[in-house]
C-alpha cells in the first residue's frame, strides 16, 4: 500500500500563500475572467513557483475543447489561416483560444512578435482570446509550457483552441502531442515544402492546406502532394497509416501519439484531405473549417480520438519525469564541482566520461531501486506502473 501520509502532489510542498493563490486564480479562470486567464498563462508561461499546481487544478476541467494544430513553412500563410479560422468559428458562435508560438529573443528569452497584431479579424472580440508564447529554444516545437496554456483555455470553456506553430520543419512534429487534428500549410513555387514534406512532416498531417492557392504552380503542388500521400499509404505505412499524424515515427522520442489508434480495431482509416485556400481573400476557410468537423467527427466514431488522449497523456507524463530528472541530473553534477571541472579530470587522465556518468547516476539510481524495494515490502504492484 502506498504511504497515505506521502503526498506527491504539485500542492504537497506549496507555500500556503501561493496555494491560495492558485486556488483564488483557478476559481475565476473557472468563472469566465478573461484576466484571470491571462494571469494563469503568464505563470504557466514564466513557470512561476506553484504553476504546476495551477496546472494541476485545472486538469479536472478540460479536454472538452477541439485542438488544432496549424504547422508549415515560414511563410505559408499560417498566421493570416489562423486570423481567418478564428473568424470561421465565431460566425457559428463557437468560442475561440489561439496560442501563437513564437521564436525566442535569444536575450530576453520571450516572444519575439508579441500578441499578434495579425489577427485583424476578431480584433475586439472577447471571445476570441489570443496568446503568444515563446518557443524558448525548441525551433519548431513546443515547449511544456504550450502544452499547459492549451489546457488553460480548454478548461476556461474555449470551444477550439488553434495552435500555430513556428514552422522550422521536421521539429514541427511536436505538434501532434497537443492537438487533436494537425493542419499542415504548404504554399505553391516553394521547394521547402517539397523538401520539409520529404523530411517527415508528411505524416503529421490529418488536413493539408495548399495556402496562396491563387499562385502559379499550385496544380503541380497538389499533383506532388496527393503523389506523396498516395506513396506513404502503399509503402505500409499502410493499411494504417492513411491516419493523418499517425504514420510511423511521426513523433520520435516519446510515446508515439500518432500510432494508428484505429489500425488493429477494423475501423476505418482517416484518409488525410488536401484543401486548397487564399487566407488573404478568406477562400477555402469553409472547406477547410469542414475537413476538421470531418476528422474530428471520424475521431469520435472510430475510439481514435480516446486512444489519442490516452496517449498524448502518456507522453506527457514521460515528458514531465524527464524534466524532472534532468533537474535532479543537473544538481547532482554542480555538487560534484560542475561539467567543467568533471571535463577537466577526463581530460588529466584522471577518470573517463563513462564512469563520470556512472558516479552521478548511482544515488539516483539507488533511490530508484529502494524506492522499488519499499513498494515491494508494502504490497504495491510495481507493475502498474509500467503499463504503458
Amino acid at each position: 500500500m502506498t504511504d497515505p501520509s506521502h503526498d506527491s502532489s504539485p500542492a504537497a510542498d506549496l507555500d500556503p500563500e501561493v496555494a491560495d493563490r492558485n486556488r483564488r486564480l483557478v476559481a475565476a479562470l473557472l468563472d469566465g475572467e478573461h484576466r484571470a486567464l491571462a494571469r494563469v498563462i503568464s505563470r504557466i508561461e514564466d513557470r512561476a513557483p506553484g504553476h504546476r499546481d495551477l496546472v494541476s487544478r485545472l486538469h479536472p476541467h478540460t479536454g472538452t475543447a477541439a485542438v488544432i494544430g496549424i504547422t508549415g513553412s515560414p511563410g505559408a500563410g499560417k498566421s493570416t489561416l489562423v486570423d481567418k479560422l478564428a473568424a470561421a468559428y465565431r460566425d457559428r458562435g463557437e468560442t475561440v483560444g489561439v496560442v501563437a508560438v513564437d521564436p525566442a529573443s535569444p536575450y530576453s528569452g520571450g516572444s519575439v512578435l508579441g500578441d499578434r497584431i495579425r489577427m485583424a479579424a476578431t480584433v475586439g472580440d472577447m471571445d476570441v482570446f489570443v496568446r503568444s508564447m515563446s518557443a524558448r529554444g525548441r525551433l519548431g516545437g513546443l515547449s511544456t509550457a504550450t502544452t499547459d496554456a492549451v489546457h488553460a483555455l480548454d478548461a476556461f470553456g474555449k470551444d477550439v483552441v488553434l495552435v500555430e506553430t513556428v514552422g522550422a520543419g521536421q521539429n514541427e512534429v511536436d505538434i501532434v502531442r497537443t492537438a487533436d487534428t494537425v493542419a499542415v500549410v504548404v504554399q505553391p513555387g516553394s521547394g521547402d515544402d517539397i523538401q520539409m514534406l520529404k523530411a517527415g512532416i508528411l505524416e503529421i498531417g490529418d488536413v493539408f492546406a495548399v495556402n496562396k492557392a491563387d499562385m502559379d504552380g499550385v496544380d503541380r503542388l497538389i499533383a506532388e502532394l496527393e503523389e506523396m500521400l498516395h506513396r506513404r499509404d502503399g509503402d505500409g505505412a499502410g493499411a494504417g497509416s492513411a491516419a493523418g499524424h499517425h504514420g510511423p515515427g511521426a513523433a520520435p522520442g516519446d510515446t508515439d501519439p500518432t500510432a494508428p489508434a484505429d489500425s488493429d480495431s477494423g475501423a476505418p482509416e482517416w484518409e488525410p484531405r488536401v484543401v486548397t485556400t487564399v487566407a488573404t481573400a478568406g477562400e477555402g476557410i469553409d472547406d477547410l473549417v469542414d475537413a476538421f468537423d470531418a476528422h474530428a467527427a471520424y475521431l469520435r466514431a472510430s475510439g481514435a480520438g480516446t486512444e489519442r488522449a490516452r496517449s498524448r497523456h502518456a507522453a506527457e507524463i514521460r515528458r514531465l519525469v524527464r524534466e524532472d530528472a534532468n533537474v535532479l541530473l543537473d544538481a547532482e553534477i554542480r555538487r560534484r564541482g560542475g561539467l567543467d571541472a568533471l571535463a577537466d579530470r577526463v581530460l588529466a587522465g584522471e577518470t573517463d566520461p563513462y564512469t563520470v556518468a556512472s558516479e552521478i547516476l548511482d544515488p539516483i539510481a539507488d533511490c530508484v531501486d529502494a524506492a522499488g524495494e519499499d513498494a515491494a515490502t508494502d504490497g504495491d504492484d510495481p507493475s502498474a506502473l509500467g503499463d504503458e
